[in-house]
């Protein structure tokens, strides 16, 4: 092996181990691990249909994701995972039950999260992969 291949192999070899480190440090993050064990072994989260998680957590803001936000109402979200209220007056009865229903389970995610030493603030995210793979389009997402 000549000179300028045996170099150019160990800058390439460093180059890639460099951008192996740092894709590993940018994917290790225990704290998360470890709350998101903490929401999946709930009992009640865990029978909700769409299951809440820590995306991120830096400098103590969790981000946590979510199945709605100003772009895709609550609404659109709760007919996804209970077909039966599609069409319903937002003060039927079934729709408010629902309604409340998430409220709930996103503020008992939120306090959990909150509860963690190393989180001081939450943050919410729209869950764009979760939406398309149940159907619903999401406008500049």
């Amino acid at each position: 092996m000549d000179k300028f291949t045996r170099n150019y192999s160990i800058v390439l070899g460093m180059l890639v181990i460099a951008l192996v480190a740092w894709w590993l440090s940018s994917i290790w993050q225990p704290e998360v691990w470890s709350i998101n064990d903490k929401l999946e072994q709930d009992a009640e989260l865990a029978d909700y249909p769409y299951q809440f998680r820590v995306l991120r957590l830096k400098d103590g803001v969790a981000t946590i994701s979510s199945p709605r936000n100003f772009q895709v109402p609550a609404m659109r979200f709760l007919e996804v995972i209970h077909p039966e209220i599609a069409g319903l007056a937002d003060d039927d009865p079934k729709v408010v039950a629902a309604q409340e229903d998430l409220v709930d389970h996103q503020k008992r995610v939120q306090d959990m999260v909150l509860s963690q030493p190393e989180v001081d603030s939450v943050t919410w995210e729209l869950d764009v992969k979760w939406l398309a793979d149940h159907g619903v389009q999401v406008n500049g997402g």
